[in-house]
């Protein structure tokens, strides 16, 4: 019987003919934290006696999701991260670098590769073809310690998409209507396995977006098979010997799949307060946003800040709503100081912040006043994500997001387009 990727590469790191329902101890390829959660990683390892890193080229701290620091006690817990990493030798990204899934798939993860991280959305990196899943800060202690860790070779659900989207429909839009179709936990610990002509002919930052809201219905890791559209990107960040072909066998066993026609499907959207609970845009269009935010790890890639800038362009925000936006990456950034882009977002009134988490966490730089509305790009939307558990979070594309910028209210982008 033939293997899915999960399967297949989990097989390959431990050794073993690994089946779904096995159990498995596996060789990790990269393993990383972020400053809310590699603070405990690291105070849990020296609290057993084992402050040693296994792979020091193959471990990254991140400070992405306050960074800057907006408070001592943050800046506290980056000093960990900073004289642990002059200790030990890990790789440090410091503030500024960008988010920590951005920069992983821009710069160290590989086809086939096994890739933990102390951060949920760890999947992002699945649309490489690598099994990316996010674990407990005592977990991925223990894999920087020993380079090991054990896994349930998770079931997979094939999720089969056909059809050419629609203009105006977007990735994020695909994948809110995926997670409302199964709801917030109808992958418990699966794999999402994105496939079909669609997913064929996606660029590389949609499948991003896929993958990276995976564990919003609750998967263990979100996966694509590897291909010509990856091998582009990865020669585009200077790392072409890196590709392989990673894909799922034909005769695969899946739990169940999932048809979808992209072809039917319009612009949608998240209502407070959870990511499954998701209506056509139409529904509830003329919803007025005090703010909108296009930025996170799941929209903050240079093609979704292009087709934000190409909706702003000549556009003022309406009087009354802030827009705040975020590039992903350094790299994202400096993309969008070459093109233009900066002064178009400027000119329509918005914000520019720095790279990192910013608002989606609600640590700093947006957080919401009681009974505001924020329109946000990002991959959550539960009560207090942004840090104010008295407003409310509506989740969208960036096409979405712009329009309604534009508008004061949630708006169809279609009629931008």
């Amino acid at each position: 019987m033939g293997k899915t990727i999960a399967e297949k590469i989990l097989s390959g790191h431990s050794g073993r003919d690994a089946h779904a329902g096995d159990i498995v101890v596996a060789e990790i390829d990269l393993a990383m934290v972020q400053d809310g959660t590699g603070p405990l990683t690291i105070q849990k390892l020296q609290g057993l006696g084992l402050e040693k890193v296994a792979n020091p080229e193959s471990t990254v701290l991140f400070i992405d999701h306050a960074a800057p620091s907006p408070r001592k006690e943050l800046s506290n817990a980056h000093k960990i991260l900073r004289e642990f990493a002059q200790k030990t030798g890990v790789q440090l990204s410091e503030v500024g670098g960008g988010i920590c899934h951005q920069i992983l798939v821009e710069s160290f993860v590989r086809p086939g590769d096994v890739v933990v991280g102390a951060d949920s959305h760890t999947c992002t990196s699945g649309a490489l073809g690598a099994f990316a899943t996010g674990m407990g800060s005592t977990d991925v202690a223990i894999v920087i310690a020993s380079g090991k860790t054990w896994f349930r070779v998770p079931e997979t659900i094939k999720i089969l998409i056909n059809g050419e989207l629609p203009y105006g429909v977007y990735a994020k839009d695909l994948i809110l209507h995926i997670i409302g179709l199964i709801g917030a936990d109808g992958a418990t610990y699966k794999a999402l396995e994105f496939t079909g002509e669609t997913i064929q002919d996606m660029i590389m930052s949609e499948r991003f977006t896929l993958c990276n809201m995976a564990v919003e219905a609750g998967a263990k890791t979100g996966l694509i098979n590897s291909d010509e559209i990856t091998r582009a990107f990865l020669k585009a960040q200077g790392r072409e010997e890196d590709f392989r072909i990673v894909k799922s066998d034909e005769d695969a066993s899946y739990e169940r799949i999932i048809e979808i026609d992209a072809s039917l499907l319009e612009p949608m959207v998240s209502l407070p307060h959870e990511v499954d609970n998701v209506k056509p845009v139409g529904e509830v269009e003329g919803t007025k946003v005090d703010q909108v935010f296009i930025g996170s790890c799941t929209n903050g890639r240079i093609e979704d800040l292009r087709v934000a800038a190409h909706i702003l362009k000549g556009n003022r925000c309406y009087p009354g709503t802030r827009l705040l936006i975020c590039p992903a990456s350094r790299g994202v950034y400096l993309q969008v100081v070459k093109e233009g882009l900066l002064d178009t977002m400027i000119a329509a009134g918005a914000a520019i912040l720095n790279t990192g988490c910013g608002p989606c966490v609600g640590v700093h730089q947006g957080i919401l006043a009681d009974g505001e509305v924020c329109l946000s790009t990002q991959n959550r939307n539960f009560k207090g994500r942004m840090g104010n558990p008295e407003s409310f979070i509506y989740l969208c594309s960036p096409a979405t997001a712009a329009a309604s910028a534009i508008e004061g209210k949630i708006t169809d982008p279609r009629e931008y387009l």
